[in-house]
């Protein structure tokens, strides 16, 4: 309960002269619940041993399009993650996918917001599942084209933060025209991604949870 009023306040002091650091602060703050409560929650072993699966494999998925721009299924990945799993799960899988890729990419501040990215991606997708946006196939191709633009969204605010100078409209519109090209890779991959694998991923992590009884 005390992050949103934590985060206003960080937003308040600091947010006008210190734009990175207030976001970075802001933005651990938002990956922190999560995180705490997976802590807390009693999880199997089986189940631990799982999301890291999981994240590996998403983290690892990376690697053989490593030469084409934005091209990548760890989006598609985690979208099914959440749709079998659930929303925390999904975050999770997001969260820790993003520093497992980047051990082979490389660390940097960037790493903290890839870990909202990814992680916003499983906790939308997650909290969707239920829903047609995810059940629909027309929709969940839909979903999965947004969900792709969001991650984009979400890094070039970090980029837009990273470099510094004023704040307005004008600079969003810009980074995001110049952004416009990579995003759209990383949508349209989603869609080619849901396409081909979304259902046969989905019974087999679907036969996983029901054969183990894992995260229900």
């Amino acid at each position: 309960m005390i992050i949103i009023p934590a985060a206003i306040i960080i937003y308040m002091l600091f947010a006008q002269q210190y734009y990175m650091q207030a976001s970075l602060v802001l933005v651990i703050l938002a990956c922190a619940p999560f995180f705490a409560g997976f802590e807390l929650k009693k999880n199997k072993a089986e189940e631990i041993v799982l999301i890291a699966v999981l994240a590996a494999a998403a983290a690892v998925s990376r690697i053989p399009f490593a030469g084409l721009p934005n091209v990548q299924p760890v989006s598609f990945l985690i979208m099914v993650t959440a749709y079998v799993f659930g929303a925390q799960t999904g975050f999770m899988t997001g969260a820790v996918a993003a520093i497992v890729s980047n051990i082979f990419f490389g660390q940097g501040p960037w790493t903290i917001w890839q870990m909202l990215a990814w992680g916003a991606v499983g906790l939308i997708a997650g909290a969707l599942r239920g829903t047609p946006f995810m059940r629909n196939f027309i929709l969940r191709i839909l979903t999965g084209f947004i969900l792709g633009f969001l991650f984009g969204v979400i890094m070039d605010v970090w980029m837009i933060l990273r470099m510094g100078g004023a704040l307005n409209l004008s600079v969003f519109l810009f980074y995001f025209q110049l952004s416009f090209a990579f995003n759209l890779s990383h949508a349209l991959s989603n869609i080619f991604f849901i396409i081909i694998f979304f259902r046969r991923l989905t019974k087999i992590l679907e036969r996983i949870k029901n054969k183990y009884g894992l995260l229900e």
